[in-house]
């Protein structure tokens, strides 16, 4: 599986035809390079919650590819009213796909959708385990720490994307501590230095985490697993 770290937590992932992006906030993040015009081929889009810098720019890109977004219930009834194709899923929930078995985590966060109207809600953040091929990635959307993650040891993720940043989600202390709940073989970080109130220094985060590989990436990068 091939995995492309476009900042913050936006994430594309590919393994043979399975094309997807995870948080796809690209436009108005000062660490993407691209546009949404460059994914016109997705099968998936995958979002953790409401807020701008995570569902992002899923409206106009699954408009112009005709992709699923796979999220929560109440994201998906609000982008289905936009006419888009999606599939509803809630915290436990395990479905098989085409491509492969998804389950929903639970995240420790909120998940308002802002609108012209106001901010609506969002219903329960969360986080996915992408199964394809045999191969496991582990996505924790925007949490705090939580004694939740344990259960995700069982799972022998294979490669897990955990945020650093603080204030927002877990900080570099508690993002080693989960790296040590859960157990995988790699680890990506991700959500920090998007924005001043969420620097952090990825290299001290590896010089913590001990028995799982730290694969530091910057925007537009790739690492296959």
């Amino acid at each position: 599986m091939k995995i492309q770290f476009l900042g913050h937590s936006c994430f594309y992932i590919e393994e043979g035809s399975f094309k997807a992006l995870i948080d796809p906030f690209i436009t108005n993040n000062p660490q993407a390079n691209g546009s949404p015009s460059d994914f016109n081929d997705l099968t998936h889009i995958f979002v953790t919650h409401g807020h701008g810098d995570h569902l992002g720019d899923a409206v106009e890109i699954a408009k112009n590819c005709g992709a699923t977004i796979i999220t929560n219930y109440e994201i998906a009834c609000f982008l289905g009213d936009k006419g888009l194709s999606t599939h509803p899923m809630h915290i436990g929930g395990r479905t098989k796909f085409d491509f492969g078995i998804v389950k929903m985590t639970p995240a420790l966060h909120g998940s308002g959708i802002e609108t012209e109207k106001g901010l609506l809600y969002g219903g329960n953040p969360c986080g996915f385990v992408i199964e394809v091929h045999g191969k496991k990635l582990y996505h924790a959307g925007d949490t705090g720490l939580t004694m939740d993650m344990h259960l995700l040891e069982i799972e022998n993720i294979d490669i897990a994307c955990i945020p650093i940043g603080g204030n927002f989600t877990m900080d570099i202390e508690d993002a080693v501590r989960a790296v040590d709940f859960i157990q995988p073989k790699e680890v990506i970080p991700m959500h920090y230095d998007t924005f001043p109130i969420i620097e952090a220094d990825p290299t001290i985060f590896k010089e913590k985490v001990h028995n799982t590989k730290v694969i530091i990436l910057k925007p537009d990068e790739t690492y296959e697993f």
